[in-house]
């Protein structure tokens, strides 16, 4: 795979992500070396069944008619290997065959919010090399599905008719989490009833966010969609949401790397009491 962007080497981008991805010190040498730059992540997450990757596919290659795209897959890792199964890139066959398109599939590693630890670097790597839009899909678990907030600008929810997502989404609050909610699977039964019952919950809540009805494997829907993604992309420039949103990914991902720091070197060292004092007396100095 090529990227429509000159001067991006796809092969030399896959080896810096897996440095990236397993030396949290090379990750931040790596990236400070790259002039900061502006780009847009787009997160999507919902339950397992809900059609995340083929929609993703969709949306990725129609991003890429006019922006610089790449998509993270964060695929459930393997209990002997700790390495990611590839699923979702399996799935996204026209997204992984589109020359203008990088994909790259990474491990959750076990964390309970759907994303490993080293995904902030790796957007933010990605984004510093020229890429415009970075999707990012998580692995789908649920309630548990958080940590995408802290780092898309704007995150879809994905659900489908016949998932008891209605049911869910009442019981997790995950509704929070969500910019645009979006029924996929259009053409199943229950589709309308789901999309109703979502609007119904919104308007409850106080809540504005648009509902849209896609599928994903015949695109129905999926264009409109994508125009919505960037004009809520817009909007939330015009209104300094998105700022505040990127603010909060910067300390987020600042506070990821102190984590890693801690697991890294001081996991098993007598200082970090010591090192954890330390940096809880000077957050926010």
């Amino acid at each position: 795979m090529n990227s429509m962007k000159p001067g991006i080497d796809q092969l030399k981008i896959s080896r810096s992500l897996s440095i990236i991805e397993n030396d949290t010190d090379s990750a931040r040498k790596i990236i400070g070396g790259l002039p900061a730059r502006d780009y847009c992540v787009i997160g999507v997450t919902g339950s397992p069944g809900a059609g995340k990757s083929s929609l993703t596919d969709r949306l990725a290659c129609i991003s890429a008619e006019e922006k610089t795209t790449a998509v993270v897959a964060i695929d459930p890792s393997s209990p002997f290997t700790g390495g990611a199964f590839l699923g979702d890139r399996i799935r996204m066959r026209r997204a992984t065959e589109d020359p203008r398109v990088f994909v790259r599939s990474m491990a959750s590693r076990g964390n309970v919010g759907g994303l490993s630890p080293s995904i902030y670097n790796s957007v933010e790597f990605l984004g510093r090399i020229g890429y415009d839009r970075i999707y990012v899909e998580t692995v789908g678990a649920g309630q548990s599905e958080t940590d995408i907030v802290n780092l898309a600008d704007i995150v879809l929810l994905v659900m489908a008719p016949g998932l008891g997502d209605d049911v869910q989404t009442m019981k997790a609050g995950i509704m929070e989490i969500g910019d645009i909610f979006v029924i996929n699977k259009s053409d199943l039964p229950g589709a309308d009833q789901l999309a109703s019952r979502t609007r119904a919950i919104l308007e409850l809540s106080g809540k504005k966010f648009p509902v849209m009805m896609t599928d994903s494997i015949k695109g129905s829907g999926v264009e409109e969609l994508q125009e919505e993604i960037e004009e809520i992309l817009l909007s939330y420039f015009s209104s300094g949401r998105l700022a505040s949103k990127r603010a909060k990914r910067n300390l987020y991902n600042n506070l990821n790397s102190a984590y890693q720091i801690i697991k890294e070197h001081y996991a098993e060292n007598d200082k970090l009491e010591e090192l954890i004092r330390y940096l809880l007396e000077n957050i926010g100095r």
